[in-house]
């Protein structure tokens, strides 16, 4: 490995969408690292791979998302990692943006960008949530204070505007014997829960307001499985409550829950 940067797509299953999501970021503008990584090995993955001459990397054990991340973030070697979902799509300038904000900010520790949600293969209608998301993020936009532990956690105090797939991660070399970056106990908001884990920590979060990234639900979604066994309410009021006295964390649980109805299929 000895590019900047390395996509770590993790695939689950045989997705008729991983290809797409290969095609994606093995077709940037500037080059990346690509890996592939799964605890359900199939032919089917491993022929894509090979058809894109990518390295397969195979966790042994029961398959669960932050255990899959976790894995994913290890393998990768790179010194920017982004965990890649299989069903996603990333803009061809997405790598070219995450080197032009970094060799201006040696201290970044996230890149995320705008997103655009695609329902099966259609283009989702949501244009008053994403634009409440753009304003949740807009603190990150602010570049001399936007390293700064409250201005970080503004953009996540009420609720998390940002798109998982859409983050890349700077990877601690000395990390080593260290916990998982991941928290495993959580199952739905593992992302908001690193996000307010870091903003907490030194470094600079940057936020290119460009749709550099296409996020696919559709009925097997992860997201989708969390919403009907109703873990996405249980875990987002734990974060709430993280951040905010009780009383204010139920309160803002009441209007954050309006927002369920974009992911539904």
């Amino acid at each position: 490995m000895k590019n900047l940067h390395t996509f770590a797509i993790c695939s689950f299953g045989d997705s008729p969408y991983l290809e797409a999501c290969i095609r994606s970021v093995t077709g940037q503008s500037r080059p990346t690292d690509v890996i592939v990584c799964t605890s359900t090995p199939s032919p089917y993955i491993r022929g894509l791979a090979e058809q894109y001459h990518l390295p397969v990397f195979v966790r042994e054990g029961e398959s669960g998302i932050g255990k899959d991340w976790n894995f994913a973030y290890e393998m990768a070697e790179a010194r920017y990692v982004t965990i890649a979902h299989q069903d996603d799509l990333y803009g061809r300038n997405y790598v070219k943006e995450l080197e032009r904000a970094v060799t201006r900010y040696p201290d970044v520790t996230l890149f995320t960008t705008d997103y655009v949600t695609v329902k099966g293969r259609q283009l989702a209608r949501g244009e008053r949530m994403e634009m409440v998301k753009r304003l949740l993020r807009l603190p990150l936009r602010f570049s001399r204070l936007n390293h700064l532990p409250p201005v970080k956690k503004a953009a996540l105090c009420f609720g998390n505007p940002i798109c998982c797939p859409a983050c890349t991660y700077r990877k601690d070399p000395q990390e080593g014997d260290m916990q998982p970056f991941f928290n495993t106990a959580c199952r739905f908001v593992l992302d908001w829960d690193k996000l307010i884990t870091m903003a907490e920590e030194p470094g600079r979060f940057i936020c290119v307001e460009r749709p550099l990234v296409y996020h696919r639900l559709h009925p097997e979604a992860a997201t989708n499985t969390c919403m009907r066994e109703a873990l996405r309410f249980e875990e987002e009021e734990r974060m709430f409550r993280r951040i905010w006295p009780e009383a204010v964390a139920g309160l803002l649980m009441k209007y954050y829950q309006k927002a369920y109805d974009s992911y539904e299929i």
